[in-house]
């Protein structure tokens, strides 16, 4: 089975999105039970929520590297 997640589990409390894969809680609960078709249409979607929510949780450490987020 296909799935988004990116193994980064963090939502965005303003948008109820997972900063990792653009899915709602209520999304990534049910989606074992999605058809092959609900699947492919909310994974077509995700590319334009995670860019709708802009850069993700910072890197652990990168503060204190000074490296980008």
């Amino acid at each position: 089975m296909d799935t988004p997640c990116t193994k980064v589990c963090v939502v965005d409390p303003r948008a109820g999105l997972c900063v990792g894969c653009g899915r709602t809680l209520a999304e990534i609960g049910g989606w074992a039970g999605y058809s092959d078709e609900e699947r492919r249409r909310l994974m077509a979607e995700l590319p334009r929520r995670l860019t709708a929510l802009g850069p993700g949780p910072p890197t652990p450490g990168a503060a204190l590297r000074g490296a980008p987020r």
